[in-house]
Formats: C-alpha cells, structure tokens, sequence
C-alpha cells in the first residue's frame, strides 16, 4: 500500500491546486462565464480533494 501513499509535500501541492481550482470556479460562475471553464475548474478541485480524502499521507 506504500506505492499507493502521499509525500506530505505532494499532499500539500494538491491542496494549492484545489484552493486554485475552486477560487478559479467561483469567480466564473460569478461572472456568468462559460460552463466549460466550470467543468474544468470543477473536476479539477474534485479530483484533487478525492485524493486527498482518500489516498494516505506518509509521515516520514
């Protein structure tokens, strides 16, 4: 399962990476932009947050 684990500094790119995402996704959505920026915005932060939740940070 060790292959399948997070460096804590891989874990904190993917953070910077949602954060981005969704503050990219809600400033199209509030400016009406097009929905495939929403798309992409959307499953950008979704796939980085999933692989947060789901896949382990290591500790050392």
């Amino acid at each position: 399962m060790g292959e399948f684990a997070l460096s804590p500094a891989m874990a904190t790119v993917l953070f910077v990476i949602a954060c981005l995402a969704g503050y990219s996704y809600r400033r199209v959505w509030k400016a009406e932009g097009p929905r495939s920026k929403l798309w992409l915005f959307g499953l950008v932060a979704a796939a980085a947050l999933l692989t947060l939740g789901f896949l382990p940070v290591t500790t050392g």
